[in-house]
């Protein structure tokens, strides 16, 4: 399985930008995928998560309204959609396969396989 996470870089305070995570070499039908960050000295933290099949999606609280999440099926592909940007929001960003509906979306151990993170900075 690999996870490849696109879409990071420079932006501007008060930008907008959508990062990407395609999944390949998946064969098994996984629950979900999740996003995390992890900011220089900090734990990382859950963002948002989303099902593979069904509805759902959950976005962490402190972040609804400016952080989004969806999917494309077909592409095997999950976006994070993030607006009105802060420079506290820098952080090497993860996406990660939640194989099975165990745990809660905001524990990273409840998720078996992650990539390699790309980076979004935040300039005020």
């Amino acid at each position: 399985v690999q996870l490849q996470a696109s879409g990071g870089g420079l932006v501007q305070a008060g930008d907008s930008l959508r990062l990407s995570c395609a999944a390949s070499g998946v064969t098994f039908t996984m629950y979900g995928m999740g996003w995390f960050r992890q900011a220089p000295g900090k734990e990382r933290e859950a963002i948002a998560f989303i099902t593979w099949t069904g509805g759902l999606s959950q976005v962490e609280d402190s972040m609804k309204g400016r952080f989004g999440i969806s999917r494309d099926n077909v592409k095997k592909t999950v976006f994070l959609h993030m607006y009105s940007l802060k420079p506290e929001d820098t952080a090497v960003y993860y996406c990660a396969i939640r194989e099975w509906p165990r745990s809660t979306w905001t524990n990273a151990g409840a998720y078996e396989y992650w990539g390699q993170g790309t980076q979004v900075t935040v300039s005020s």
